[in-house]
């Protein structure tokens, strides 16, 4: 079902839950894996993605679609998630430990992991980059969405979300051609 049409069902009196449900049936998964990504973690994921469908659910009634309703959905669960990180790095950081170990830690001991070497190597590098830069090369890379999706995301510009891939793709890179080719 199209966004527009949960849309229009949730605008009819007595169809806001109904509509609702369409909307988390539609996105749950997706948002799922996008928030794991970025948080390595099974349980935080769930926490968050659980948080976010409630702002969801709080902030539908606000929604004025002047942008698209998924981009809406994925702001939502990316602020969640990168506030998240935010306080998580600096928890990690006032305990004089590294949030980024933990999180490469998590992806290590990960049971649903089931890649090679190589994919196990990608995924720590991707973990070392900051997070916001990292929330742009999965977007991109792995759900496959256009810059003008991720800029209403992230609220940033095409051009700073184009730099931005662009040396989170070489710092990738050049991290894999280090350890690979010794």
């Amino acid at each position: 079902m199209e966004d527009k049409e949960i849309l229009e069902i949730y605008k009819e009196e007595g169809k806001q839950e109904f509509a609702f449900n369409l909307l988390v049936e539609k996105y749950s998964e997706r948002l799922y894996w996008h928030i794991r990504k970025l948080t390595c973690s099974h349980e935080d994921t769930n926490d968050l993605l659980q948080s976010s469908l409630v702002k969801i659910w709080e902030h539908l009634p606000d929604f004025r679609e002047e942008s698209k309703l998924y981009t809406w959905i994925y702001r939502i669960a990316t602020n969640q998630t990168l506030t998240f990180l935010k306080k998580k790095r600096l928890n990690a950081m006032l305990s004089l430990g590294n949030y980024d170990t933990v999180l490469a830690n998590k992806l290590q001991s990960d049971p649903s992991f089931n890649g090679d070497k190589l994919q196990m190597a990608l995924h720590k590098a991707i973990l070392r980059l900051p997070d916001k830069q990292r929330a742009v090369f999965n977007l991109r890379y792995f759900q496959e969405m256009k810059y003008e999706d991720i800029s209403e995301i992230l609220g940033t510009s095409v051009g700073a979300l184009k730099a931005s891939y662009h040396h989170a793709y070489n710092k990738i890179k050049a991290e894999l051609q280090e350890q690979f080719t010794d």
